[in-house]
């Protein structure tokens, strides 16, 4: 229902008793907002309450009588102000039951804009950014970009003055960490300082923002925004894989892509024309909501709940609008109806997804998103495969006329029947039977582990997979074979498993002659017994992830080509529900089938008889080519055949180790959207068509209205929001708050921004620009406003404690992330590999075993993933990590787009006991031993500049020299001490440091460490 109302600081932004010139949208729309929309706003209808307040011409309608609630000009005959002023507790507005009350400014801030006229606006964040002139200022000398100049202007009209400059140190160290998420090392330092240049600064900014580590340090915050994890979420929390997403995120940031391209592939990359892997992989973002894989849940419900959170989380994140509260009823505070949240439901809700999704894994739609190298593999081996194929194609008459040759002679080869016997009969839910010693035998009862056997009367029912299992028999004759056949009889497509040869095959096949596959195992099964085969599959596409199981154990396989040209990786591109019986999409993830499906047969089966069952692909020409290759074609074309098939074989392997990302995608036929009743997925109501809310401009001419006709609904000139919602974000980043402090609200439920001209100026300048994010990241860390010192003098505390005028440089506690990764670039154990999969670093032990449904543990990284940047660090959505926690880190359940900043004794606890800084603070205090010089005072300095950025003062290097004298002293006693605490972490100390002697200035760096210094930017 919005946001309570939070007022701006009591000096600049309260209401005064008297004065001229109310604004509407500073002064007088809070307080309607805030205390009367409740009642008398959009949702109004829904207590029957006529008058509404949202709107000017309701609000000055006539009421009945000739009363009016405002009569501009006219105080003493307007109805609101009766109402607010009432004696009686009964008509006094608002009522004490809502729990709101206006204060006597607020009254008389009604009072003096009505007696002024009453002059009405329209909510200033749906009117576009209007570009405005820099204002006039008087210490002209201190403005370095447009910026200032806003800034300035409203500090002279306060009568404040701009800080000095800060120091060249501190000004270095808060653009490092501001722009790359870590602090500069000493050399960067020395460098800086060297530089006696006028434009010695700009020259730092132009490189940290040119280091891969600025993507990084972007990306952070983006991921907060989109949910971003590494597991479902809900009770079960199982794992997915979404990490190329998240690199897609840092490429994107670190090669400049235009903000506006940057928001129309995450919300539409699938639809653009020729989509690249890339563009389709940035959809990612709309499928990192959570997803619930328990048994009982209702699918349709939790389909529902994905689109709703795509909904809120793009309004949010795009728009900075809380449309998600109109999808009970209209919303309470802003002019976005019931109706205007399901239209913009539509536009998400066309994706072929699961409502119960994988438990294990991705859900679909999903896609293979290969690395570089990957891809760099496989554009090889596909040169290698063409020019293969090349000399191929010339035995092509060859084979044709030898596999004819063959089938002549030999008839129908790759189903031959068991030699010797006529059908028998069906099994009829008796288990499959096989004739042995000229008696019928039945199909043992399989007591294996891996999955749920045929035998037996009734369905298997295989969660989270699409499975096969059923049995087989090997038999002693050559060409023997039994097949079990399961087959989605709505379109043909099937598997069929059979023994051939003591081996088994599996064929996976479609209604389409040429989308077949064809696995055969590399072991031969023990003749004359039953073995339980189970073929699984997952995943995508219809060749990736089919495992073949038998009797419990994965059978190393060779995969034969679906067609000769058209190699393994392109099977199955028709498979769009792979392998389902009835249901559909929604209505029970699951594979069933019926032990009838298990058939013997003694004879080759009729073509119209195979036709008749919708059995796999039979002996046709793709057969015989086969059987004819494998087995009588003369040496040289059959070597060509084993090279081509191993290059494919290669190929399919490297393809199989393709990490996924699930994606969006549009469902070939056009979901029904319904306005649901109160929210309920199971009450719908009128079917609506996909569309933007009334109050915003409606979608640009010419583009079609699907979510790509959305995507670019939002980034066109004519949006009022996403360019001021984006910059507001940056500046947030910079400053601790931003310029509307309410980021996530936007609404008439959000807050006045403090600087209004400056965000409308820098929103127009963004689009100017050509979206260019790298650009606007300049523009204000090179500002004078971004370079001021941070130091607060009690009377810039008393005037705006918040530092919302900006007298003084930023200065907040860093996030979660920077916390931890600037203690291991102190250390020197920070890593810096760019992208790639999550990491578990250290984490207490036990938390997992003790917090979650799974029977597992924490598996703890090793080696240099024990060390890489935050930024990588596995999300376990139900258990969350520990140190990120504490320091406010958000939780990803839900989009965060404002971080939460508190100070907590368990802060500094973990700061001085997890092993993560103890590990840090060993080896920073190494290297003050083995880099900072033969004497404790320089090691010292060069600690604090390690750590501090700066060099000490002389009353600081007392404290901590006098902090090492004493821990010297204390671990001298030779009790054990200085090596317990100097051995945390898996990195080992240097052999040649003394032991006592690295506890002691361990301890002075663990000291630095927890100084408030050390974990704010000052």
């Amino acid at each position: 229902m919005g946001y309570p109302m939070r007022l701006l600081s009591l000096l600049l932004f309260a209401l005064p008793l008297f004065a001229a010139n109310y604004e509407f949208n500073r002064d007088i729309r809070p307080i309607l907002s805030d205390k009367c929309f409740t009642c008398h706003g959009p949702d109004s209808k829904t207590k029957n309450i006529p008058l509404r307040l949202d709107r000017e011409e309701l609000a000055k309608a006539d009421l009945g009588g000739g009363r009016r609630a405002i009569v501009a000009g006219n105080v003493e005959t307007s109805e609101l102000v009766k109402r607010i002023t009432a004696e009686k507790a009964s008509r006094r507005m608002p009522p004490a039951s809502t729990g709101h009350s206006l204060s006597e400014k607020e009254i008389a801030a009604i009072k003096g804009w009505i007696a002024e006229g009453a002059k009405w606006q329209a909510h200033w964040a749906f009117i576009a950014p209007k570009r405005w002139p820099q204002p006039p200022v008087k210490n002209t000398g201190w403005v370095r970009n447009p910026v200032d100049s806003f800034i300035l202007n409203r500090l002279e009209q306060e009568g404040l003055a701009p800080s000095a400059e800060a120091s060249r140190e501190t000004l270095l160290r808060r653009a490092s960490l501001d722009l790359t998420g870590v602090p500069p090392s000493i050399d960067e330092i020395n460098t800086f300082l060297k530089d006696k240049s006028a434009n010695a600064y700009e020259k730092a900014v132009d490189r940290l923002l040119a280091s891969p580590r600025y993507g990084e340090r972007m990306a952070i915050r983006w991921l907060d925004a989109s949910r971003y994890a590494d597991t479902n979420g809900y009770q079960f929390d199982g794992e997915r894989q979404m990490w190329r997403w998240r690199d897609w995120v840092i490429e994107s940031f670190n090669r400049n892509q235009p903000y506006d391209q940057f928001v129309r592939e995450q919300i539409a990359g699938d639809m653009l024309p020729n989509p690249t892997m890339e563009q389709r992989m940035a959809t990612g973002f709309s499928r990192n909501h959570r997803a619930n894989t328990e048994d009982g849940i209702i699918p349709e419900e939790y389909a529902v709940e994905y689109v709703v959170d795509r909904v809120e989380t793009t309004s949010t994140v795009f728009l900075g609008l809380t449309l998600g509260c109109a999808r009970c009823h209209n919303h309470k505070y802003d002019p976005f109806t019931q109706q205007e949240f399901y239209q913009f439901f539509a536009y998400f809700n066309n994706v072929p997804e699961l409502g119960r999704a994988m438990k294990y894994g991705n859900s679909p739609p999903v896609m293979a998103a290969p690395t570089r190298p990957q891809q760099q593999q496989l554009a090889e081996l596909e040169a290698k495969i063409a020019a293969k194929v090349k000399d191929f194609e010339k035995h092509d008459l060859k084979i044709e006329s030898g596999a004819r040759e063959v089938l002549q002679a030999s008839g129908p080869l790759y189903w031959q029947p068991v030699a010797g016997l006529e059908k028998i009969k069906d099994s009829k839910n008796t288990g499959a039977v096989a004739m042995v010693d000229g008696k019928f035998g039945k199909a043992p009862k399989f007591d294996g582990t891996s999955f749920i056997e045929m035998s037996g009367a009734g369905q298997f029912d295989i969660e989270d997979r699409y499975t096969l299992s059923g049995w087989v028999y090997s038999y002693a004759v050559p060409n023997g074979a039994l097949f079990t056949r399961m087959a989605d009889a709505e379109r043909g497509k099937g598997y069929g498993v059979y023994a051939n040869k003591g081996k088994v095959h599996v064929h996976i096949t479609s209604n389409y002659a040429d989308d077949a596959l064809r696995l055969e195992t590399a072991a031969v099964l023990q003749p004359q017994r039953w073995h339980h085969v189970a073929v699984t599959y997952s995943g995508s596409r219809m060749a990736e992830g089919v495992t073949v199981y038998v009797d419990g154990k994965v059978q190393e396989k060779k995969v034969l080509l679906d067609t000769l040209y058209r190699p393994f990786r392109n099977a199955g591109a028709i498979y769009k529900e792979p392998f389902r019986i009835a249901g559909g999409w929604g209505k029970g993830n699951h594979f069933r089938g019926l032990i009838d499906d298990v058939r013997i047969y003694g004879r080759a089966l009729r073509d119209e008889e195979v036709e008749a069952m919708a059995m796999p692909v039979v002996a046709g020409t793709k057969q015989a080519r086969w059987y004819y290759l494998d087995n009588a074609a003369p040496t040289e074309l059959k070597q060509a055949w084993e090279e081509l098939t191993a290059l494919s074989l290669e190929r399919e392997k490297l393809e199989r180790s393709f990490p996924t990302v699930m994606v969006m995608a549009e469902s070939p036929v056009r979901k029904q959207t319904h306005l649901l009743l109160r929210g309920a997925y199971d009450k719908p109501g009128a079917v609506v068509q996909p569309g933007v809310p009334a109050i915003l401009p409606p979608l640009p001419d010419g583009v079609s209205n699907n979510r790509l006709g959305l995507a670019e609904w939002m980034v066109s000139p004519s949006n009022p929001l996403v360019a001021r919602v984006a910059m507001n974000r940056f500046w947030q980043m910079y400053f601790g708050t931003g310029i509307v402090k309410t980021t996530e609200d936007f609404g008439q439920q959000g807050e006045w921004p403090a600087h209004p001209e400056l965000l409308d100026w820098m929103a127009s300048e963004f689009v100017r620009s050509g979206w260019d994010v790298k650009a606007m990241q300049k523009l204000i860390v090179t500002s004078a406003t971004y370079r001021q010192s941070s130091k607060a003098t009690l009377e810039l505390v008393a005037r705006d404690p918040e530092n919302r005028l900006l007298a003084r440089g930023p200065r907040f506690r860093l996030p979660a992330e920077m916390v931890r990764d600037q203690a291991l670039a102190a250390g020197g154990l920070l890593k810096e590999k760019l992208g790639g999969p999550s990491v578990k670093p250290y984490q207490p032990e036990g938390l997992w075993k003790e917090l979650i449904m799974q029977d597992m543990d924490y598996v703890q990284a090793n080696g240099e993933d024990l060390y890489r940047r935050s930024l990588y660090t596995f999300w376990k959505r139900t258990v969350a990590p520990p140190m990120m926690v504490t320091f406010d880190a958000a939780n990803r359940e839900a989009c965060v787009v404002r971080e939460n900043r508190t100070n907590t004794p368990l802060q500094a606890l973990n700061l001085m006991n997890d092993v993560t800084f103890l590990e840090a603070a060993r080896m920073a205090g190494q290297r003050m031993i083995l880099e900072g010089g033969p004497n404790a005072g320089s090691r010292l300095e060069f600690g604090f500049r390690l750590i501090l950025g700066r060099v000490p003062k002389p009353p600081e290097m007392e404290v901590v020299r006098n902090s090492l004298l004493w821990h010297l002293d204390y671990f001298a006693s030779g009790d054990g001490k200085a090596a317990a605490y100097a051995q945390q972490g898996q990195t080992a100390p240097a052999a040649k440091v003394d032991a006592k002697e690295l506890a002691a200035y361990t301890a002075v760096a663990s000291m630095l460490f927890n100084l408030d210094e050390a974990v704010t930017k000052e």
